[in-house]
């Protein structure tokens, strides 16, 4: 492919394809931030490339305006076409969770784990219709302003700080800062403690009455509900993590374990709010655990 093709904009001498590189992280960004795949996120960029290579850029007067709302409106069809096929929602991204060793909280992994988007903003993104979740991305985490979301959607200035404001409230009840700290690694440690321990009563102390777990299986997931139902099995899943190891997954405290031989046998992700477990992640089907970048048993 040559440097002048439309998919590749690195002529240092085409002042247009220099604008755009120089807004391209900016653009990955919201399309990762709408849609929660990194490979999405490029194909939205390339597509806004494209758009632009095709537009009398003579009559573009605000380039960084006019690009964040291409992206805008490509990433809301994605989400809209999405909600026709549900089958081709967020477990798409179970492949681009990062997990890493963890050895305990380090002041300077604070302002890396704050900057970056949780496992835990993601799944409650992916909770939003389409319409609060550009609003809400847009508007609050990269500061568009309520007239050209409104325009974006369709909308009025009115029903684009509406949905903005019904998103953050959503967003608001569940999600809290990713940086994981002593209290939410001690939770996490409690619930392991008293499954092993078969302790209910601490179970449920720990657990939010509402907390989700879900469990990604061969068969395909599967969902349990309440913390009665979670606690009276989770001598089952504390098994083979107690034998784990801690780790981050995405910045959320979770538990990593491995087969003798090496390969991968689990991991789970916790989130917890306000001192309970709202969520709990479990992937155990090795096809998804091979596409994970994963750390090797130590």
């Amino acid at each position: 492919m040559s440097d002048t093709s439309p998919m590749a904009p690195t002529d240092p001498m085409d002042p247009v394809a220099e604008a755009f590189e120089s807004q391209r992280d900016r653009l990955r960004a919201v399309a990762y931030r709408m849609l929660g795949s990194h490979a999405d996120a490029e194909d939205v960029v390339q597509e806004a490339w494209l758009r632009l290579s095709r537009q009398d850029t003579a009559t573009i007067h605000n380039l960084a305006g006019w690009l964040t709302t291409v992206v805008g409106r490509i990433s809301l069809d994605a989400l809209r076409s999405r909600q026709a096929r549900p089958e081709a929602s967020y477990d798409d991204g179970l492949s681009e969770l990062v997990v890493t060793l963890d050895d305990g909280p380090a002041p300077e992994d604070d302002a890396v784990l704050a900057d970056s988007v949780g496992l835990a903003l993601l799944v409650v993104l992916e909770s939003l219709g389409p319409s609060e979740r550009l609003a809400f991305v847009l508007h609050d985490l990269f500061a568009v302003p309520f007239d050209e979301i409104g325009q974006i959607l369709g909308k009025s200035t009115a029903a684009a700080k509406m949905l903005a404001s019904r998103a953050r409230r959503k967003v608001r009840a569940i999600e809290r800062p990713s940086a994981v700290g002593r209290e939410q690694r001690e939770v996490v440690q409690a619930f392991l403690t008293a499954a092993r321990g078969g302790d209910f009563e601490e179970l449920l102390r720990v657990l939010d009455p509402e907390v989700k777990l879900s469990v990604d299986t061969p068969s395909g997931v599967v969902v349990t509900l309440g913390a009665t139902k979670i606690a009276a099995g989770a001598q089952l899943s504390a098994s083979a993590a107690t034998q784990g190891r801690a780790v981050l997954v995405n910045g959320l405290p979770g538990v990593m374990s491995w087969r003798e031989d090496g390969a991968p046998l689990s991991v789970l992700a916790f989130t917890v709010v306000d001192g309970r477990i709202t969520d709990i992640a479990v992937v155990i089907d090795p096809a998804k655990l091979a596409l994970m970048d994963l750390p090797e048993m130590a």
